[in-house]
């Protein structure tokens, strides 16, 4: 049974083929469902016939938004170490240590009850399809075991074995990232479908988060890299060596990056999420926008230096804040997320793509920034 969505006072559909401008805007607008897929879009004048209609009373409707990069399997908090950066402390990768010893105490069913409740309240935020990483157990154990619960949430799994050396390696970095190549990449390549490395101050150096990222490749992952968000460094330029999906973070950027990045097909996925919980500098997406860059915007939802699952809040702050207009910032969410995965059937409203539809409860997408921190997010399918 096919359903018409219709009086839809302003559509997003991120296809410039069909509607006008960077995200395919149309006016009066419906669009025909038929089951989990799209079968037509259009003006409401001139719609199809259809089994039911539903009424959108004129509001705005996006796709679902594509939050392309998470850690939502951990257990504890952090609450501590927020609240000394709030006081002055800077943020470092070290903090990661603390949520590991808490998760790797966790049971199985208090890491799927918490990661569960995450996807919910990011669903309520209107976010459909979500990628969600590893990289809070750092063993063979608890790598594999975060996998697993994550592939029960999401078919966008990422093995992150290579987040930060665990306290039992300290002294020997290049023995962890043997395992992590090793042992712990056989244990979770099963589960995922993404590799990723932090290649940062207090993480990995680039010659070693290439060879985990090889490693990876070899056995068929797909590459995606944390790059660059402390401090200038190698992260960008490795990323496009090997044609990654997205480098996420980029908030230290050179010229020579954001060239690397505007001549390539790796996303630079902006995380303002962490920025605005670390009080460090955003990253400047004006730049990367006018230099002919990909760029997506995701919440990096984890406990330590990103603890939200609210894209609208990071569309908020991509407006106010790193120089996007409302537009770009949508289509960041949405296109944008969809390109860091690698995927066409989502983050687009056209015919044969997924029926992933999010209502705004306003006339326009515009709102999202606009009136920050309210509930807009309406109905979503």
């Amino acid at each position: 049974m096919n359903t018409l969505l219709d009086n839809i006072g302003l559509l997003v559909t991120n296809d410039p083929s069909v509607g006008a401008g960077l995200t395919g805007e149309i006016a009066d607008a419906a669009v025909l469902v038929d089951g989990d897929v799209i079968r037509w879009v259009g003006h409401s004048a001139d719609s199809p016939d259809a089994d039911t209609r539903i009424d959108l009373e004129r509001r705005c409707v996006i796709p679902g938004f594509v939050d392309s990069h998470s850690h939502l399997i951990f257990a504890g908090d952090r609450t501590a170490e927020f609240t000394a950066r709030m006081s002055g402390q800077a943020y470092s990768a070290g903090g990661i240590r603390t949520t590991v010893a808490a998760t790797r105490a966790a049971s199985d069913d208090e890491l799927r009850r918490r990661a569960k409740d995450l996807v919910a309240e990011m669903r309520r935020h209107g976010t459909t399809t979500v990628e969600i990483k590893s990289g809070y157990g750092l063993d063979v154990t608890n790598e594999a075991r975060s996998l697993r619960i994550a592939r029960e949430l999401t078919t966008e799994t990422t093995y992150i074995g290579a987040h930060v050396v665990p306290p039992e390696y300290a002294d020997n970095p290049d023995g962890y990232v043997d395992l992590v190549c090793g042992e712990m990449l056989d244990a979770c390549a099963p589960h995922a479908k993404w590799i990723d490395v932090f290649c940062d101050r207090g993480a990995f150096d680039a010659d070693q988060a290439r060879t985990v990222l090889q490693a990876g490749m070899r056995r068929g992952l797909m590459p995606r890299l944390h790059a660059n968000q402390l401090e200038p460094g190698p992260g960008v330029q490795l990323a496009v060596e090997v044609d990654a999906a997205s480098a996420d973070h980029c908030t230290h950027l050179s010229d020579a990056d954001i060239d690397a990045l505007a001549g390539s097909a790796t996303v630079a996925t902006l995380l303002p999420g962490a920025e605005f919980s670390t009080r460090a500098a955003y990253p400047d997406a004006r730049r990367l926008i006018d230099a002919g860059a990909t760029v997506a915007l995701a919440t990096d939802c984890n406990p330590g230096s990103s603890y939200t699952s609210s894209i609208p809040f990071c569309i908020a702050i991509a407006v106010r804040d790193m120089r996007m207009t409302p537009a770009e910032a949508v289509w960041a969410a949405t296109a944008g997320g969809a390109r860091a995965l690698r995927r066409d059937d989502v983050g687009v409203l056209r015919v044969g793509a997924n029926a992933d539809l999010v209502a705004v409860n306003a006339p326009s997408y515009v709102h999202l920034a606009y009136r920050p921190g309210v509930q807009l997010i309406g109905t979503i399918r």
